[in-house]
């Protein structure tokens, strides 16, 4: 049985930034329900109710066209070292994109990444702990290099058209807008 909160405490906030990695739950009223990996130095604890993650480019696009459509997410942390503990952040999510106003500033928290897609602005409702004894002890190494090397090679214009080719839909043909929301204001008139 889970244990539930009203906020993320000092002490769940040092868990979550111990941990390599974590899992974000989207879905729509109708839609597939997406559970992603999300790895790196890109999620941050900016108050007791709130989270902000910066997403990378990757094969799908499915968060952001749920969120668009219905604001509901939750991330998920698991100890894979140390004491067995699994914590659930349940809440709204809010897309920001290179053209919305918050993007700056709120970019500035992460590292450089030449793949960065959109950041998940989440406001929190409940934390919930649970015991975590059947996740696996599991050593980490390093973090793969393998997709900012990918999108260092492809530079800001490949990313583009990758986003026009690959993310614009999600699984159930939910439209992103990552080109309008994401692309120059100059590049958009361009191709048009």
């Amino acid at each position: 049985m889970g244990t539930r909160f009203d906020s993320i405490s000092p002490t769940h906030q040092s868990f979550i930034d111990a941990q390599k990695i974590f899992f974000v739950g989207t879905a729509t009223a109708d839609s597939h329900i997406n559970v992603s990996p999300k790895g790196m130095d890109f999620l941050r604890v900016m108050g007791p109710n709130r989270v902000v993650w910066l997403n990378l480019t990757g094969s799908a696009n499915e968060s952001a066209g749920h969120i668009q459509e219905l604001p509901r997410m939750t991330i998920m942390f698991c100890a894979f070292n140390g004491n067995p503990l699994i914590l659930r952040l349940f809440g709204t999510a809010k897309v920001v994109h290179r053209n919305d106003s918050q993007w700056a500033e709120l970019n500035e928290l992460f590292p450089a990444a030449m793949s960065a897609r959109q950041i998940f602005d989440m406001q929190v409702d409940i934390v919930q702990t649970s015991c975590g004894f059947g996740v696996p002890l599991m050593n980490y190494e390093e973090d793969r290099s393998k997709l900012m090397d990918w999108a260092e090679k492809r530079g800001p214009e490949g990313i583009q058209d990758y986003w026009r080719d690959n993310n614009q839909v999600t699984l159930d043909g939910i439209e992103t807008h990552i080109l309008e929301l994401n692309m120059p204001k100059n590049k958009q008139l361009a191709d048009d």
